[in-house]
């Protein structure tokens, strides 16, 4: 077995799609639809859309029996998104790149692949569409061109998504439009030489939650806690679900005294919201804060510094991150 090589531009590429939001996204209508046509389309058992991040394919639609998640090095679209061109494997047990690789060899029992590459808005391939069979079987131009088609409107929605600056789950701004508003933010303070104090918050053990009672349960906790900083911060504060269970706040005209101070009130507020004993878990998260230097560092520095604050916390009460 072959594993996939990995792209010359692979720190850019994982940037840029960290940076888009679709590892994070729950919208998985647009690529359902686009997955059910293509399956369809090429009568075949299993169609995806994929993305490929450092370890892992992901899946952002399945249709048909496949695994949602793989490992990066026996997934066939890994080797996909080497190329801008489309990948088609006929009978994978006549190509030495894959006549022993696991999904041949054992389950599903992969004998036929086709995948077209897919690129963000700014030229990062970022992962894949893909028809597979348990069978051998021919792929005409005709073929690859319908699924090329169907690969130009999967990077449309890619485009649509990544152009979005709210986060779909909490309505909160989501990483872009932090990084966007954040930019613009900093620019009035230093030109006012106003204080701007960014707080980063991960919640504690929510993957614990998700494991115990569901995923649905961990959707309700990400709300709760969103719900929570809306209620209890100001409206000129920028609140932002940055990824996963991290959120920030950047306070406008707070120096870091004045973050910790309404930082502590959120703990009360979560809290309070546990006393209630409204589910099962209780919500719990760790903070950092930081004061913005207007002499020196960039927004990457000013969130490093928050979030070695917050696991410093993490690390002082014994909490898993």
């Amino acid at each position: 077995m072959k594993a996939p090589a990995i792209p010359a531009n692979e720190s850019q590429r994982l940037l840029s799609l960290k940076e888009s939001g679709l590892l994070e996204s729950d919208n998985h209508l647009p690529y359902d639809r686009l997955t059910r046509l293509a399956k369809r389309l090429f009568d075949v058992p299993v169609a995806m859309v994929n993305l490929v991040d450092e370890r892992s394919q992901i899946s952002r639609s399945v249709d048909g029996p496949a695994a949602k998640t793989l490992p990066r090095n026996i997934s066939f679209c890994g080797h996909t998104i080497l190329s801008n061109t489309p990948l088609v494997v006929v009978d994978t047990l006549s190509d030495t790149r894959f006549v022993d690789n696991p999904l041949v060899t054992g389950n599903p029992g992969v004998r036929f692949y086709a995948g077209i590459p897919l690129r963000l808005p700014d030229g990062a391939t970022v992962g894949t569409i893909c028809v597979v069979d348990h069978i051998p079987r021919d792929f005409s131009a005709a073929d690859i061109a319908a699924l090329n088609d169907l690969a130009a409107l999967a990077e449309d929605e890619f485009a649509a998504a990544t152009a979005a600056t709210t986060d779909e789950m909490t309505g909160l701004f989501n990483r872009r439009g932090f990084n966007q508003f954040a930019a613009f933010a900093l620019s009035g303070a230093r030109r006012r030489a106003e204080p701007l104090t960014l707080a980063w918050i991960d919640l504690d053990k929510f993957k614990q939650i998700n494991d115990r009672y569901g995923h649905d349960e961990g959707d309700i906790a990400l709300k709760a806690m969103a719900d929570l900083m809306r209620a209890s911060f100001r409206e000129a504060d920028l609140l932002v679900r940055y990824g996963g269970d991290e959120f920030a706040v950047l306070f406008a005209d707070t120096d870091e005294q004045g973050a910790w101070i309404a930082m502590q009130y959120l703990t009360e507020q979560v809290a309070n919201y546990n006393q209630q004993g409204l589910h099962a878990w209780s919500l719990t998260f760790s903070w950092g804060v930081c004061e913005f230097d207007h002499q020196q560092g960039d927004i990457q520095r000013w969130l490093k510094i928050a979030d070695e604050k917050m696991f410093a916390m993490k690390q002082k009460h014994g909490v898993c991150r």
